[in-house]
């Protein structure tokens, strides 16, 4: 019989925490996490592990010996953390801050030395292109040792000598003809866009196109070459459209769009004239078009980080509005006729393109604000059409039409984006007519004023009839501001007939220079007071018609409206009638507004409406309704 010694009991209790020690030590080697601390195990020069399931607990000798498995090891990504200041100052800005050195240093060496004639002019273009060369091919040696990083700075240095070089033999030297250095340089650039694809750099891909954007100031010749200029960079253009097909890299489309924008303007105002508007617009369409398009084919991918994703946005409108400002620059010179169907051409371009991002894009989030980018420049460019092809009124006229179009459009597909614009050109179209129209009519009431009024409070009643369909405070509200905002119109309207019909009388009475007429000053005494008159009889009745509305609708709201007119009619009658108006018609308005007050109150005193009633119920918390 075999008895279990304490030191045997000891020893297995060292082979189990072993072995338990090399399973955590190899899970934690298969996660990839570091976990060297300097220190020795005790268990690290022991005898290898055992399995356990020959291990028997000291403290029972009954227990059953289970075997336990390790669990496989769960694959975690771990997130880099970001490198410090010191870091980046260390690692980014030194490195670039290298660069320019080197260049700096390079160009004074040579410089040094072409003063001195040590070299001539085609050895030092040789040696030039051959030390860009070098060092790209040098460069090489440090990438695939893992100094990305340095390899691509030398890249850059090398990248630089060659288009350096190149330049010296066509500009300083002579040595080469404008065509073939134009055909070395988009050969470098070529170039250097192929590395950038072969070894996934975005930041190649970047000098390429820097290289590509600069190549035509390099070669600069001080003449008019708009053809080959403009197609030099639609080929850019395209070039860049091709390398975001296979690569994400969408802050190329901002580098790539600044050099187009800044040769673009630099060969307008130096260059640009009437009779070229053909071809320079032709190709200011074109470039629109290729970054309008650039969303729909750039490569989509998880891994993008999120601040470069409001690129397509930011860049649609941005190229919006530059090529509309490009447009109208040149076609207003002409005709502004012309300009305002170029601008509907317009609305009807973004119309497709909302309608695309919705279908083509694979990007939810991003189809999304794309198409609401491209509704919100439709309607913008139809707004600004407006004022470029109208005059005076018809500027407001055609805004509180556009405003009724969206409208319908907006409730048709239960937009409430289109609403909002609605929204903001019926205001506007309120606000010109307020503020900045002015009409000049001799026919009282049936004019142009009235018309355009007329026009508004219809389209205001359209908006009160789309809000009144809807259950939620915004439509509540939207109902209650527009029904507002129609009595506010037609007062204004109505006051400002009286007003003109009373100015055109006194227009009409004779005017005698250097001669006081009391009979004439009698008739202007007299117009003014019938024309203040009329203003307290015409609220008046029209809070009288409020508060019959009020009470046939039973709406609080808008008997509100008419109590709170009626009470600042009173406020006139009692303040200014009394002492400006003749007795006739200060008995006529104080008989009038007395009137009208004892039959509001008596019908308040009836309850017709049953408002003690009503006010018990609102009491309760079952008893609110709407009004």
């Amino acid at each position: 019989m075999i008895v279990d010694t304490p030191n045997d009991d000891l020893e297995q209790i060292k082979v189990a925490l072993r072995d338990l020690a090399s399973r955590i030590y190899r899970i934690e080697r298969a996660m990839g996490i570091d976990v060297s601390t300097g220190e020795t195990s005790p268990f690290d020069q022991t005898l290898p592990p055992r399995p356990l399931q020959n291990v028997s607990a000291p403290t029972s000798h009954t227990a059953e010996s289970r075997p336990i498995s390790a669990a496989p090891p769960v694959p975690t990504r771990l997130r880099e953390p970001e490198p410090n200041l010191e870091s980046r100052i260390g690692s980014q800005w030194l490195n670039r801050i290298g660069i320019a050195a080197v260049l700096i240093g390079v160009s004074y060496f040579l410089k040094f030395t072409f003063e001195n004639n040590w070299i001539g002019p085609v050895g030092r273009v040789t040696i030039g292109l051959l030390a860009g060369i070098a060092v790209v091919i040098w460069s090489e040696r440090f990438r695939h040792r893992g100094y990305k990083v340095f390899s691509y700075s030398l890249k850059a240095v090398g990248i630089g000598v060659l288009y350096l070089s190149i330049w010296a033999a066509f500009q300083v030297y002579a040595l080469l003809p404008s065509s073939m250095a134009f055909i070395a340089m988009l050969a470098v650039t070529a170039a250097t866009a192929a590395m950038a694809l072969r070894q996934d750099a975005e930041i190649l891909a970047a000098f390429a196109l820097s290289g590509g954007f600069t190549t035509p100031v390099m070669l600069s010749t001080g003449q008019n070459r708009e053809l080959a200029l403009f197609s030099y960079v639609a080929l850019l253009n395209i070039a860049t459209l091709v390398m975001l097909v296979f690569k994400p890299w969408r802050r190329l489309l901002i580098l790539s769009y600044v050099g187009t924008l800044i040769l673009y303007l630099g060969w307008y105002f130096e260059f640009y004239k009437q009779d070229e508007l053909a071809l320079t617009l032709f190709f200011a369409t074109l470039f629109f078009f290729v970054y309008a398009l650039a969303p729909f084919v750039i490569r989509q991918t998880d891994g993008v980080a999120d601040r470069f994703t409001i690129i397509p946005i930011v860049l649609a409108l941005v190229n919006a509005v530059v090529y509309f400002l490009q447009s109208y620059a040149m076609i207003s010179e002409i005709s502004k006729k012309e300009m305002a169907w170029f601008a509907l051409g317009l609305a009807m371009v973004y119309l497709l393109l909302a309608r695309l991002s919705r279908a083509r894009l694979a990007d939810p989030a991003l189809a999304q604000k794309l198409q609401l980018l491209h509704l919100a420049l439709a309607v913008g460019f139809i707004t600004i059409a407006i004022p470029i092809r109208l005059d005076a009124h018809w500027i407001t006229v055609g805004w509180l039409v556009e405003s009724a179009v969206l409208l319908w459009v907006a409730n048709r597909i239960q937009s409430d984006f289109l609403n909002a614009f609605a929204v903001i050109a019926l205001a506007m179209s309120v606000g010109r007519l307020l503020l900045i129209d002015n009409f000049h009519s001799t026919q009282p009431i049936l004019n142009a004023r009235m018309g355009v009024y007329a026009l508004a409070i219809a389209v205001l009643g359209i908006v009160a009839w789309y809000a009144s369909k809807r259950q939620d405070d915004v439509g509540r509200n939207a109902f209650a501001l527009s029904i507002i905002a129609i009595n506010v119109l037609a007062l204004i309207t109505l006051s400002r007939e009286v007003a003109d019909y009373c100015a055109q009388r006194i227009a009409e009475l004779p005017s005698r220079v250097g001669h006081w007429d009391p009979a004439q000053w009698s008739h202007l005494k007299s117009i003014e007071i019938s024309r203040d008159f009329t203003y307290s009889a015409l609220w008046m009745a029209y809070g009288a018609m409020l508060m019959a509305i009020g009470f046939w609708r039973k709406s609080a709201f808008i008997r509100w409206q008419a109590l709170i007119l009626i009470a600042f009619t009173t406020i006139k009658v009692f303040v200014y009638d009394t002492s400006q108006l003749d007795r006739i018609y200060r008995i006529l308005s104080f008989i009038g507004l007395g009137a009208l007050l004892l039959a509001i109150s008596f019908v308040y005193q009836q309850d017709w409406l049953k408002l003690s009633n009503q006010n018990k119920s609102e009491s309760s918390p079952r008893g609110a309704t709407q009004p």
